[in-house]
């Protein structure tokens, strides 16, 4: 492990030596994927500079006690050897999941989808709130979040997208992918009887336009009437748009704006992710058996969660939590979730290939 580690300080050293060069910033990749690497290794080598310390620290504390006579002194360094001797096996063990395998698409934004599944309105209630849910979770993690598409329906929506930026987004909010099911009571239920409804999740890694770029060739566009709920014209003229990627088969329509670029725009931009969460999907579904069982990458017709109002009770199928606090999370309150979900990969993760045959 400390082999590894010394080498990575080499490469931070490395890394901060090109920065300092003014040419790579005439290289906008290079300086993107420079910097990005930099920030990915940044903690690892604080820490082990915080390790080495600690070491040292405690070769100090244990000269003290071999060459001194005093006993209040040595009574001091005793007490002070063990403190750091637990901070040093703590600092260890975060080391150990510093180390861990890094998906590359941890730094990036995202982009995320949701949209009503089985239950009719009661599954259009639902997608608002979870749009709200994760909208107050953004709020406090400090990250932005701009609204892309949204489909209203009388009671909810049936659709929304929306981007979100920020430092290491996609790591907190990959495990969200999947079939969320709500167990509640309806306001038109007389009776009393608790409902099951469903929405799905799509969490799809920010792409960077130097990275990958759309071949328009490869593009075909369609230009159409608007249409409201109920099928009446929302303006009169042909501003929605609808966006098909032939080779993939992908479509995108989007019909927000009044105007007929801002639609091409943001039907593009939703294109070009879903192509290249396609292309993920595809590189992950051929890695190790170590990656594909990682819970972030799993099918998104899979159920992952359980919101249960009558008990107040969220569970997440994946990793047998069970949380009696559904009124804080979906006010927001994600930590706990999110949280868990990330200690459980890395326990899995600390585990080894073994723990995955």
């Amino acid at each position: 492990m400390f082999k590894k580690l010394e080498d990575v300080v080499k490469r931070f050293e490395l890394l901060n030596k090109k920065l300092s060069n003014p040419a790579i910033y005439d290289n906008q990749k290079e300086l993107r994927e420079v910097s990005s690497e930099k920030s990915s290794i940044q903690d690892i080598v604080e820490t082990y500079k915080h390790y080495k310390k600690l070491s040292t620290d405690i070769e100090g504390a244990k000269e003290i006690l071999k060459n001194e006579n005093d006993e209040e002194i040595r009574s001091m360094a005793k007490e002070e050897l063990s403190e750091l001797e637990k901070n040093l096996l703590k600092t260890e063990n975060e080391l150990k999941v510093l180390l861990l395998p890094r998906d590359p698409l941890d730094e990036r934004g995202v982009m995320i989808e949701i949209r009503a599944g089985a239950g009719g309105s009661e599954a259009s209630i639902f997608v608002a709130e979870v749009y709200r849910m994760y909208q107050n979770y953004i709020s406090k993690l400090g990250f932005k979040s701009e609204l892309v598409s949204s489909s209203e329906s009388d009671e909810g929506l049936k659709e929304v997208i929306f981007s979100v930026t920020g430092q290491k987004v996609y790591s907190i909010f990959k495990y969200e992918s999947g079939v969320h099911r709500v167990q509640r009571v309806p306001k038109t239920e007389t009776q009393g009887r608790v409902h099951t409804s469903t929405i799905t999740v799509a969490v799809m890694p920010e792409v960077d336009d130097i990275e990958f770029e759309l071949n328009m060739n490869d593009v075909r566009i369609d230009v159409y009437r608007s249409g409201g709920s109920g099928g009446q014209s929302v303006n009169t003229t042909d501003s929605a748009v609808r966006v098909t990627h032939i080779p993939t088969g992908i479509v995108v329509a989007n019909q927000d704006q009044k105007s007929q670029i801002k639609n091409k725009e943001k039907a593009l931009k939703i294109l070009k992710n879903r192509i290249y969460d396609k292309m993920v999907n595809e590189k992950n579904a051929k890695e190790t058996a170590e990656r594909r069982a990682m819970i972030g990458t799993g099918d998104r017709s899979e159920r992952i969660r359980t919101y249960n109002f009558p008990q107040g009770r969220l569970t997440d199928h994946r990793i047998g939590l069970t949380l009696y606090s559904l009124d804080r999370i979906i006010e927001g309150d994600m930590t706990p979730v999110t949280e868990a979900l990330i200690a459980y990969n890395q326990a899995e993760l600390l585990k080894g290939p073994q723990s995955h045959s």
